[in-house]
């Protein structure tokens, strides 16, 4: 999964699932706040998948 991804994923399920903004300011107020506390607290992605199968050279795509 990319990086991106994972971002919109916890974005949709801290301020999106289950809500009920009264109108789309305050929607969009609800994600400019958590864009500005996610920012905030960010750090350098730093755990990739060591052991995954796609790092190894020999892997091939299983593809038609």
């Amino acid at each position: 999964m990319n990086w991106v991804e994972c971002e919109f994923t916890a974005l949709r399920y801290f301020i999106l699932d289950g809500s009920d903004y009264p109108s789309h300011a305050a929607q969009e107020a609800a994600i400019a706040r958590y864009i500005r506390g996610a920012n905030k607290h960010a750090q350098p992605k730093r755990h990739y998948a060591v052991n995954s199968k796609i790092r190894r050279p020999d892997y091939l795509p299983n593809v038609a």
